[in-house]
């Protein structure tokens, strides 16, 4: 009754991000859990994983259109969406005018594309997990699009949770604490950043990339069949922690 709940066994996902850091981890989940899975990526380095690559850089309009065309051609549906691509664009004020369009646009505006042009393809029991930070949460400095775009996620994904709630399709966010990536590196080989961003959790240390696709894995599976419009923080404990 439990075990077979959480096995991924002939479900269509969907990763974007997927070709690297913690999109590459999930991926890997899925595919060892038995999802047919497809690896959206702009990298070269979509090539390199397991499951179907598909390279395609979302932030061109056009290629949504087609991403989303091929799905419904070569699967007829897709049961996990996870919107795991995304951006961050730190400067010091002010702020320009294209690295705020850029951030809103990948991290914001091609989510809810996806999620509104394959939903129509997503049968009931499907789950979409839209990939947050703690930066939905708390401030942090430099990088005003960046906070808007992942609070402008977080709530998007309690909206479309309550639209979708009717056709049996849940919507969830999943916001890593900090994980040594690409994205994190300048905060990692900075001995006196890399220690005050482990000090701020409760468990004293950095995030590993697969803990975080674990809680993906069972956001997607049907052992959190009563779950949505939730935020899952996997963070060690930094979101919770006061003193």
């Amino acid at each position: 009754m439990y075990k077979e709940r959480f096995v991924l066994d002939g479900k269509i996902a969907v990763v974007t991000g997927g070709a690297r850091g913690i999109g590459k981890s999930i991926v890997e989940g899925f595919v060892e859990c038995g999802a047919t899975t497809v690896v959206v990526d702009k990298l070269d380095q979509v090539f390199d994983t397991v499951g179907h690559p598909f390279l395609c850089d979302l932030g061109i309009d056009s290629n949504i259109k087609y991403l989303i065309e091929y799905i419904a051609s070569k699967f007829g549906r897709v049961d996990i969406l996870v919107n795991c691509a995304g951006i961050t664009l730190p400067m010091k004020h002010p702020y320009s005018d294209d690295s705020w369009e850029e951030t809103i646009n990948i991290n914001l505006t091609v989510p809810f594309k996806l999620i509104r042009g394959l939903c129509y393809y997503m049968p009931e029991g499907s789950s979409i997990i839209n990939i947050t930070s703690l930066n939905a949460e708390f401030g942090f400095p430099d990088n005003p699009a960046y906070l808007a775009s992942k609070g402008g996620l977080k709530m998007m994904t309690k909206g479309f949770a309550l639209d979708l709630a009717q056709r049996g399709i849940r919507v969830n966010n999943v916001g890593p604490g900090y994980t040594p990536t690409s994205t994190t590196e300048k905060s990692w080989n900075d001995e006196m950043l890399r220690n005050q961003r482990t000090a701020r959790t409760m468990l004293g240390r950095w995030a590993r990339p697969e803990e975080i696709a674990c809680a993906v894995i069972f956001l997607a599976s049907d052992a959190s069949s009563y779950i949505t419009g939730q935020d899952i923080y996997v963070d060690g404990g930094w979101e919770a922690k006061g003193l």
